[in-house]
């Protein structure tokens, strides 16, 4: 090792060398390995869960089985790592996986200080309160002195401090690491109330045995952005998992779906020629994926409108209608860049 070498990492630190290497290159160690490792939560009903036969399943499952099928022509060969709201950074960071699909908010200090890079958001959510329908409660607001349980190491923590100083009120905190600790404690009445994102309290009430005897109450406390992310360090990477993404919503705007995608190859609209790769697209190669990644998704898993729907939408048991998430053009605010 020369002495300019040597100076080099002494300047950038060992740490700093071995992250990076561990993010460049994730493409080539993917094709390697042939499969997407993703970073998802312990279990989560319709985001990621295991079925009875131990087959992981749900709406972030689905965007990880679409970034297989783009990169590897193959939505079945990914490996679900599992993380709780502590451990799925360090997972990440760490190289355990490939990218973190994991109902996880976007926020300035993840970006800049864990960092991560985001690429979109594919559920827009806020953070709210599930209380037994027997409390008697109608409003957030009239949980001062409840015990609240929440889970460590995510953003609710905060906006649950935030909101109770704002309204002059108080309450007792009862930590969990994970949703099923939390529907655990909830059920046993270790807590009044349990706070997390609005679609994690649709998802705990659908696995109570009585989830009619539970409501959601109506108060929204915060924003959370929920998206995707890659370590820093790897530009095409974080180009693929974005275009994965912008991939599935494009495809629902142009009435792309997994039942005419075939037939929408002949279509004389330039933009679904171009997405499904039937026309050449500039900088397609230095993507790094097959002319037809797209096409793939689609095929194998569907555009963004079937994947909400058959995992979280209103004929399941979480019945989440598409409020924020329906696409632009229909007053929601999915909305992908143009593919030209």
């Amino acid at each position: 090792m020369n002495s300019r070498i040597s100076a080099i990492i002494a300047g950038i630190g060992v740490a700093s060398l071995l992250s990076f290497s561990v993010a460049a290159g994730t493409l080539d160690d993917v094709k390697k390995r042939g499969v997407v490792r993703c970073v998802v939560t312990t279990g989560l009903a319709g985001f990621a869960y295991p079925d009875k036969s131990g087959v992981w399943k749900g709406f972030d499952v689905d965007f990880c089985r679409a970034t297989a099928a783009a990169v590897l022509g193959d939505a079945n060969k990914i490996k679900a790592v599992t993380s709780t709201g502590k451990t799925r950074f360090t997972k990440l960071n760490a190289g355990e996986g490939d990218v973190l699909w994991r109902n996880t908010t976007i926020t300035f200090s993840r970006d800049n200080g864990v960092p991560l890079r985001f690429h979109g958001v594919n559920y827009y959510d806020g953070q709210g309160f599930i209380v037994k329908k027997k409390l008697g409660v109608k409003s957030a607001k009239e949980l001062n002195g409840a015990s609240i349980c929440i889970q460590t190491g995510t953003t609710t923590e905060l906006n649950l401090a935030d909101y109770f100083k704002t309204n002059g009120m108080k309450y007792e905190a009862v930590p969990i690491e994970t949703n099923d600790e939390a529907r655990q404690n909830y059920v046993a009445g270790r807590c009044d109330a349990y706070t997390t994102d609005a679609s994690g309290l649709a998802a705990t009430r659908s696995t109570l045995t009585d989830p009619k005897n539970h409501i959601i109450l109506p108060e929204i406390i915060s924003k959370e952005p929920l998206g995707p992310a890659t370590r820093h360090g790897d530009d095409q990477w974080s180009d693929i998992v974005t275009w994965v993404l912008n991939a599935t919503i494009t495809a629902e705007e142009l009435g792309v779906t997994s039942k005419n995608v075939d037939q929408m190859k002949s279509s004389k609209n330039l933009e679904i020629l171009r997405l499904l790769g039937v026309n050449e697209l500039s900088g397609r190669k230095k993507l790094g994926l097959s002319k037809d990644w797209a096409y793939n998704i689609i095929k194998s898993v569907g555009n963004y409108g079937e994947i909400f729907e058959r995992n979280v939408g209103v004929n399941t048991p979480l019945a989440l209608k598409r409020g924020l998430n329906q696409l632009w053009n229909k007053g929601g605010l999915q909305y992908s860049p143009p593919f030209r």
